[in-house]
C-alpha cells in the first residue's frame, strides 16, 4: 500500500445491502485487534477509474462483479478527520515498515451503495480485518468515524425511489412472488404494508411482468411469479 500507487485524499466507502428473505442486511468489517467496525472501503489507484476501484473492492469482499452500484453522496466534513483511528488500525496490524503517513492525512470519501443477492455471497475480510459479516440494518454495531451517517444516507437514498432502484437491483431472484417483493419493500422501508394496497400499487407502476404460477401445493393457492420489465 505505497503512497505512490494511490490518489491522495480520496477514498470510497460502500454500503452493501443484501436481503435474507426477511431482513435487510449490511456487510460490515471488523478491524483486527481494534474493536473497530467499518463499512468496506478503499483507495483509488492512480491508473484506475473511481467506479472501477469501487467494483474492485466489492468483488474482493463479495466475490461478485455483476452488481447494481450507485454513487449517492460525498462525505468531506472536517469532523470526519480523525487520524488517530487510522493510526490505531495501522499499529494493531503490525504493517511492515513502509511510509504510511499518507493514510493519516485528511480524506474525502465518495459513498456508494450496492444491491446484491445475499445467497451468492461469501463475505471475505480484507488484509486488515478479522471478519466481514452481515448485520441486520436495525442491529448494526457502533461504526467508526461517520460510517453510521453514511449508512443512514444510503437508506434514505434507497427509500426515496425504491421501485426504480429495485428494478436494477439484485435483492430478489430473477422471478419472485408478490409476497417476496412486499417483504423486500417492508425490510427497506422498515414498516408493514397492506397486502392488497401494495399489490395494486405495484401492478399500476407497470414495472412487473407476470409469469406462470409457482406450484408447490394446492393449485388454487399457487402464487403468480413476476419479474421486472
Amino acid at each position: 500500500m505505497q503512497a505512490d500507487e494511490y490518489l491522495r485524499h480520496i477514498a470510497f466507502d460502500s454500503v452493501i445491502f443484501g436481503f435474507s428473505g426477511e431482513k435487510l442486511k449490511i456487510l460490515i468489517l471488523e478491524f483486527h485487534n481494534t474493536g473497530l467496525f467499518a463499512l468496506p472501503g478503499g483507495f483509488v489507484r492512480k491508473d484506475e477509474n473511481l467506479n472501477d476501484a469501487v467494483r474492485r473492492g466489492l468483488k474482493e469482499r463479495t466475490g461478485l462483479d455483476n452488481i447494481y452500484l450507485e454513487q449517492f453522496h460525498t462525505f468531506g466534513d472536517v469532523a470526519r478527520y480523525k487520524p488517530e483511528i487510522m493510526e490505531r488500525i495501522i499499529n494493531a496490524n503490525k504493517i511492515p515498515e513502509v511510509d504510511l503517513s499518507w493514510l493519516l492525512e485528511r480524506f474525502v470519501s465518495v459513498a456508494y451503495y450496492a444491491l446484491i443477492n445475499y445467497e451468492k455471497v461469501v463475505p471475505t475480510p480484507d488484509a486488515l480485518s478479522d471478519t466481514c459479516t452481515w448485520y441486520e440494518v436495525d442491529a448494526l454495531p457502533t461504526l467508526m468515524l461517520d460510517h453510521a451517517q453514511i449508512v443512514q444516507k444510503a437508506l434514505e437514498t434507497l427509500r426515496s425511489n425504491i421501485s426504480r432502484k429495485l428494478v436494477g437491483g439484485n435483492l430478489l431472484p430473477p422471478r419472485f412472488t408478490m409476497k417476496e417483493l412486499q417483504q423486500v419493500y417492508e425490510a427497506i422501508l422498515g414498516e408493514k404494508l397492506h397486502r392488497g394496497t401494495f399489490q395494486r400499487k405495484m401492478l399500476g407502476l407497470g414495472v412487473l411482468k407476470r409469469h406462470e404460477k409457482q406450484y408447490s401445493g394446492a393449485a388454487n393457492k399457487a402464487p403468480f411469479l413476476y419479474s421486472f420489465e
